[in-house]
């Protein structure tokens, strides 16, 4: 190449600036520029190692190339650490929706959406500095340990110094070995990601053919332990094709040295292979069924509606059969190379699904919510990535995962509030942002439920979503009797738990060899204690809510923070010795239910009972297989779960479930009842629900008596418009917490002024909540009513007076959190 063409090729060069998104809750995205080195590696979408502040190390996504010097200085892109992108155009676009739309950083969506070993961190290294002689005789016993082992490892990072120390205080020592010198500090981006591997055995190439395989037995002598671990390879080789050192020692029952030695006669032979943590079936459709006449006739007026609407509801009874609709719906996309994404509300329910979807699909069929570890996870985000999957079932972080050419999107439940994020942000509404995601890819998006939100179905009469209806169960079956118990009586007389009629109808159906599901909305042993002398309540000491009693570890729980009490013996406020448990959670039901049927299986789950990853599905199983009679849970019983044996569901307590202070009170009660309802009589005939409650004459309980949907959404919907709430308004709730209650008065009530000015009267509060104190810090809340016109701009003039109010030293340390359409 000659010199003018070496300057030719410098002109030529375009300088380019790379906008990062960092994983931290940061206003804005930071522009870094590319060097000329890293231009062709460095595009959207990729991971790349910068520094933010003076020295600290991030991995960031790059999710824009900018040509324009921008107006300050700018630091370099240290490396590029991906060949090609981990996310895509699709996903940065959905990232950058939801930060706005949600009122949140595009960090803060970035540190929820990628798995945790995409997110590097920055790890300080300790290197050894052999330019500076010191007299190590000025260190104490601590400090030269320390010293000569960098000397000998030349690197350390803070974990090992720990563990050289004896998990003393490392900085002290660090501090003094950094003033003399002895060591320099070094930021470092750690990977955290490893592959699983482990030993395969296959056979030696000598012993390939048939004819030297049998050579090889005619002439065997001796050494049985050896033939037998060799013929349980061959077997193993035969039906599973790779075999694993951990599979074939414990099928043939052999140690280790049998195996060493077929491998030093060179008979087998042993690897290090990569494999993967998530083990798929091959792949298959396999439709074993044949839907109804009303559900042809459904699936193909949702085949209609997709046809001019993107999102189309499905109002299904429950028991009608919409998981089959939902099976023909994702078998057309895998046909059309489309890949589906199958939402359900809660991780408890995946366990039956996926196993329904992989009998029909195989290992086109993936599982993904946040029990799998973060290895687990990033494996799945990767075959994903890569279009090995064509379906994933899993829980609202699903969204996040980087699908190239999404064709479905089936929101199962969709009136759940379990897809609402609350804390960490984003506190976004998982139904609403997979009609968004589904908008940048042109595909469908169907919204199925027994019993739909008011939102989704007031959008579904009104033209702005399709609306199909199946109104029958599947199989013909009725839907079940529902019968009201009114406990006014049981009341006078002492504790109400299980009515003499719903004791009686439990009786009756496991003596038919048939199951019962039994529904309390708490968990608990006694949801709170009561002083028989001056009325106090045990409360935690950094929340305002009252302890719960909790049977097995015999202490008081705070369900809000976490913190545990020992039980009280003497009433703090008058010293009395008597205590009152009122009401009754789920450990306390359990237990009768023990007492009053010894003869039968009694299980509980709730939080409490299934805390481990395979919890769930244990005790799913476990109701299926009818080795449980007796089910009793919280709202973890309530959704979407099918068990053929189930003639029996009782409520126990409907009175709580209306006595919320909330505009969604009578929504949210009428659905967990309707809902529990449905898992009685879907096999057979015959279903019964009884429901315990004071007041039968509620309007709430007729109507679910009735399973009249139809006629509780127009009751509801006109108060709704008569009160200018969802579906008529956009509701945002700003909630202020300090722990200095009159500097957080004070900051609220100046922020409401403030809001005013532009917003007039849709500024409601500021109000202390129902719990007015968490965690040692004080709670008050704005709500704004906002037209359903007023989109981002008005996000951003609230952001705005946010702003105004934390740039003030005074009230610089309060939290103000903005929740978007909160539920």
């Amino acid at each position: 190449m000659t010199a003018d063409s070496n300057i030719l090729f410098a002109d030529s060069f375009v300088r380019q600036w790379a906008e990062v998104i960092l994983p931290l809750a940061i206003p804005k995205v930071y522009t870094y520029e590319v060097p000329e080195a890293l231009i062709n590696t460095c595009v959207p979408g990729t991971r790349v190692e910068v520094i933010f502040g003076k020295a600290k190390k991030y991995s960031g996504i790059v999710s824009a190339l900018i040509t324009q010097k921008p107006a300050y200085p700018t630091k370099p892109i240290l490396s590029v650490l991906d060949q090609e992108p981990v996310i895509y155009e699709a996903q940065l676009k959905f990232w950058k929706w939801i930060s706005e739309y949600y009122m949140c950083s595009e960090g803060e969506v970035m540190a929820v959406a990628l798995p945790a070993h995409l997110k590097l961190n920055s790890e300080t290294i300790l290197i050894y500095n052999e330019d500076h002689q010191i007299d190590l005789s000025i260190l104490n016993d601590e400090e030269y340990l320390v010293a000569e082992a960098l000397s000998v490892r030349q690197q350390l990072n803070a974990g090992e110094i720990q563990l050289i120390l004896g998990n003393r205080n490392v900085y002290p020592v660090v501090q003094k070995l950094l003033m003399n010198q002895i060591c320099l500090v070094w930021e470092k981006l750690n990977e955290k990601y490893k592959p699983k591997t482990e030993n395969q055995i296959a056979l030696h190439p000598e012993f390939n053919s048939e004819e030297k395989l049998s050579a090889l037995f005619d002439s065997w002598k001796g050494a049985p332990k050896q033939m037998q671990l060799l013929l349980a390879f061959l077997h193993l080789q035969k039906t599973e094709g790779i075999v694993a050192q951990a599979a074939l020692l414990k099928k043939s029952g052999n140690s280790q040295a049998q195996l060493d030695a077929l491998c030093e006669k060179k008979i087998l032979v042993k690897s290090r292979a990569r494999v993967d943590r998530i083990k798929l079936m091959p792949n298959k459709i396999f439709i074993d069924f044949v839907l109804s006449h009303l559900q042809e006739q459904s699936l193909q007026e949702i085949q209609q509606q997709f046809i001019d609407k993107q999102v189309c509801l499905l109002h299904g009874v429950t028991g009608s059969g919409k998981t089959l609709l939902y099976i023909k719906l994702i078998e057309a996309k895998i046909l059309a190379g489309k890949q589906s994404l199958y939402l359900l509300p809660e991780i408890a329910l995946t366990s039956q699904i996926i196993r329904r979807l992989e009998k029909h699909f195989g290992g086109h069929v993936a599982i993904y919510h946040s029990k799998f570890n973060d290895q687990e996870r990033i494996e799945l985000w990767n075959k994903v990535r890569t279009r090995q999957i064509s379906v994933v079932l899993g829980a609202r972080s699903a969204l996040f995962l980087p699908f190239q050419d999404l064709g479905l999107i089936i929101v199962d439940e969709e009136h759940d509030a379990s897809y609402k994020q609350q804390d960490p942000a984003p506190r976004y509404h998982a139904r609403d942002a997979a009609i968004y995601y589904a908008s940048i890819f042109g595909s469908k998006v169907l919204l199925g439920s027994g019993t739909p939100s008011l939102e989704s179905y007031h959008n579904a009469l009104h033209g702005k979503y399709g609306l199909v209806e199946l109104h029958e169960r599947f199989g013909g079956m009725g839907l079940p009797q529902i019968e009201l118990i009114n406990t006014n009586q049981m009341m006078q007389k002492g504790k109400v738990m299980i009515s003499p009629q719903l004791h009686q109808a439990i009786e009756a159906t496991v003596e038919a060899k048939r199951q019962v599901i039994l529904f309390q909305n708490r968990r608990g042993y006694h949801p709170y204690l009561l002083c028989s002398s001056c009325g106090h309540i045990p409360q935690c000491h950094h929340c305002d809510v009252s302890l719960t009693l909790h049977k097995y570890s015999n202490k008081l729980h705070c369900h809000y923070c976490g913190s545990v009490y020992p039980k009280l013996i003497t009433c703090p406020a008058c010293g009395n010795t008597g205590w009152t448990e009122k009401n009754f959670g789920t450990q306390k039901i359990e237990e009768q239910l023990e007492t009053d049927f010894p003869n039968h299986q009694v299980a509980r789950m709730d939080v409490d009972a299934v805390k481990g990853k395979h919890s769930h599905d244990a005790l799913i199983k476990l109701f299926e297989q009818h080795r449980i009679d007796i089910l009793v849970g919280t709202q973890m019983v309530v959704k979407g779960l099918d068990f053929e044996k189930v003639s029996l569901v009782g409520i126990l307590d409907a009175d709580g479930l209306l006595s919320f202070s909330d505009f969604r009170a009578n929504e949210r009660a009428f659905q967990l009842m309707e809902q529990v309802s449905g898992r009685a009589g879907r096999k057979e005939a015959g279903g019964k629900v009884l429901i315990q409650t004071s007041n039968v004459s509620h309007p709430v309980l007729q109507m679910v008596a009735a399973h009249d949907f139809k006629k509780f959404y127009h009751a509801e919907i006109q108060l709704r418009k008569d009160f200018f709430y969802p579906p008529y308004c956009r509701l945002i709730r700003l909630q202020m917490k300090h722990k200095d209650q009159g500097l957080l008065m004070d900051a609220s009530q100046l922020l409401a002024v403030s809001l005013r000015q532009d917003f007039g009267d849709a500024v409601i509060g500021p109000a202390e909540p129902v719990i007015a104190r968490l965690r040692n810090q004080y709670v008050m809340e704005i709500m704004i009513k906002l037209k359903k016109e007023m989109g981002m701009k008005h996000k951003k003039v609230i952001r705005h007076h946010i702003n105004l109010l934390l740039s003030e030293k005074k009230y610089h340390s309060v939290q103000v959190v903005a929740d978007v359409d909160p539920v």
